[in-house]
């Protein structure tokens, strides 16, 4: 690895490890995808992260902040990183064909099928606070245990 590609690797660190610290799963090929999705069941939620300013100050922060506030968590928590992780987040978007490619985006799956979808455009339009109260009342209305 060359020293351009270890400088970014440590700026992409943190940026994963915000998700992952709390629980969730990278999915990194798109073999882990087809893996995953393939064998899901029950509930998850499902992150698109990147490495714009609207991850970092809205979605990461939101979906953080929601999870503590919900009594009852999806059963599966996964991400992928746009831009880092290019063939594992063009798998997982195959399963939301019927919305266009965004990141970040959070996705709830339920019953092997997109539940709710949240895109972009949203998030970078929102305050981080706005995000988690939909988020939060998203969770509260699929989750259910």
């Amino acid at each position: 690895m060359n020293a351009y590609d270890q400088h970014m690797q440590s700026i992409y660190k943190q940026m994963r490890e915000d998700l992952v610290q709390v629980g969730f799963k990278e999915l990194t090929t798109e073999e882990d995808v087809q893996e995953t999705m393939g064998n899901l069941e029950g509930t998850a939620l499902i992150v698109v992260n990147s490495i714009c300013g609207c991850a970092a100050g809205q979605a990461r922060p939101a979906v953080r902040e929601a999870l503590n506030e919900v009594q009852f968590k999806p059963d599966h928590l996964f991400t992928v990183f746009a831009g880092q992780d290019r063939e594992a987040t063009e798998k997982m978007r195959e399963y939301f064909p019927e919305v266009p490619p965004s990141s970040p985006s959070i996705a709830l799956w339920k019953d092997g099928a997109l539940a709710y979808f949240i895109p972009r455009e949203q998030i970078e339009i929102s305050q981080m606070e706005t995000i988690k109260t939909q988020l939060t009342e998203v969770l509260e209305q699929f989750i259910v245990q």
